[in-house]
C-alpha cells in the first residue's frame, strides 16, 4: 500500500469521526480552512509569477510556452495528416472510398 492510499483511507476514517464532524460544523473553522486555502493559491500564483520572471530574464521557455508550443506542435501535425489523407484519396489509381 503507498503513502497516497494509507493517507486516503486515514482521511476518511476521519471524516467519518463524529468529533471531526462538529468541528466542522464550527463556521469559524470553516472560515479558518477557506483562508487557509485562499492564501495557498495566492502564495502558489506569486511563486510562478517569480518562477516566469526568472525563466524570461535567463530566456529559458516556461511550463505555460511549452503548453503552448505543444499545442500548436499537435495541430499543425492533425493538419498535415489531413492534407496527406487527402493528396492520398486525390491521387490517381488511389482506392475509392465507397
Amino acid at each position: 500500500m503507498g503513502m497516497r492510499d494509507y493517507l486516503s483511507r486515514r482521511g476518511l476514517k476521519l471524516l467519518q469521526d463524529r468529533r471531526l464532524a462538529r468541528v466542522f460544523q464550527d463556521e469559524r473553522v470553516v472560515r479558518a480552512m477557506m483562508r487557509a486555502l485562499e492564501l495557498r493559491g495566492r502564495i502558489q500564483e506569486r511563486l510562478d509569477e517569480r518562477i516566469e520572471g526568472v525563466a524570461r530574464s535567463l530566456n529559458l521557455a516556461t511550463k505555460r510556452e511549452l503548453r503552448e508550443l505543444k499545442r500548436t506542435l499537435r495541430r499543425v501535425e492533425q493538419d498535415l495528416e489531413r492534407e496527406r489523407r487527402r493528396r492520398f484519396e486525390a491521387a490517381p489509381g488511389a482506392p475509392s472510398r465507397s
